[in-house]
């Protein structure tokens, strides 16, 4: 089977995730920014290729997806969450609440957040978590780069990072500000401050600026370039795939000297890098047509296997891909988070 036999522009895969559905006889999935693109042409492939409507694909967030398909059950809401972070606790609760009871989880690959710059914007092609924590930091009065490290340009700092809603945030919070809260001693500090709570230590590594130095972005990776064109000597957060997919424009730092790219996330060199998921509800599956077809064409090979599509975009596969593909092909809900 040809699984591509359209070639999908930017603009059409933009117009597909916010067209509103027609009919309920198509999937239904919103949530994160980063996991959109790779939705999107899974979705126009499979609506290529299968004889079913092309699914509906929504961005908004990977917690505001989460919300949507823990609504309840009945075709009225939502199929799928896509995710850029791991469902939480608090999550699965309110899926119980309203009756959704058997959630699966997919893994489709890897991807990592990097730091970029206009191109003409130099000197910030080497950063390390303790770099960025002190930028960013809601204890931190350093307001240019220079005095964060010599080595740095003596430009303003402006930092564009995703808003709370997005999975990317919590990699930001964990793999960035606490790892570089730890290497300039503050977390030591904060947990002393706490008597010994390493929960309450973290929450104080991952509090950033309100003074207008870091700004949260509620919207996609294109809301975010948009921020930079109008903010030249600002760094951005995006997802690996769309740096990727606009080098003409942006590049990016190393983190702690490892550059980002599709070999150094599968091998686990670099240090800010995530699974991506979505997350699918059962009770939906037989109900909403094509929904289990959807599903298996996404971590097919011929999608998301290292020659597929998903990986021409960005997207690092899954060694555990057949794993996946098992898991699927039963429709085994997920167990309790470890």
């Amino acid at each position: 089977m040809n699984v591509l036999r359209t070639t999908l522009s930017v603009c059409s895969m933009l117009a597909l995730s916010t067209t509103s559905a027609i009919s309920r006889d198509n999937v239904h999935a919103a949530g994160s920014s980063t996991v959109l693109p790779y939705a999107t042409i899974v979705a126009e492939a499979f609506g290529e290729n299968f004889d079913f409507p092309t699914p509906l694909i929504e961005s908004g967030g990977s917690g505001a997806g989460r919300k949507k398909m823990c609504e309840g059950v009945g075709t009225n809401t939502t199929d799928i969450a896509n995710s850029s972070s791991r469902i939480k606790q608090s999550d699965i609760d309110r899926c119980a609440s309203n009756g959704v009871n058997e959630i699966m989880e997919v893994r489709i690959g890897y991807d990592g957040i990097v730091f970029a710059s206009r191109l003409e914007n130099k000197g910030f092609e080497n950063l390390t978590p303790a770099m960025i924590y002190e930028a960013a930091s809601d204890k931190s009065t350093k307001t240019n780069w220079k005095e964060i490290d010599p080595g740095l340009p003596d430009r303003p700092i402006m930092l564009f990072i995703p808003g709370t809603k997005h999975g990317t945030r919590e990699v930001f919070e964990k793999k960035v500000m606490e790892a570089g809260c730890k290497a300039v001693g503050s977390y030591d500090y904060f947990k002393k401050q706490n008597g010994d709570n390493k929960k309450k230590a973290s929450k104080e590594c991952f509090k950033v600026r309100t003074d207008g130095r870091s700004v949260d972005i509620d919207g996609d990776y294109t809301e975010t370039l948009a921020r930079i064109a109008a903010n030249p000597e600002g760094v951005g957060v995006f997802g690996l795939s769309f740096l990727l997919n606009n080098t003409d424009t942006i590049y990016a730092a190393t983190i702690s000297g490892i550059a980002p790219s599709t070999e150094t996330i599968a091998s686990g060199e670099y240090p800010v890098s995530r699974p991506l998921y979505f997350y699918v509800k059962n009770a939906h599956l037989g109900v909403v047509p094509g929904l289990q077809e959807y599903i298996e064409f996404f971590v097919s090979d011929d999608i998301a296997g290292p020659d597929g599509p998903l990986a021409e975009y960005g997207l690092v596969s899954d060694p555990e891909l057949a794993k996946t593909q098992d898991m699927v092909a039963k429709r085994v809900p997920m167990g309790p988070l470890e």
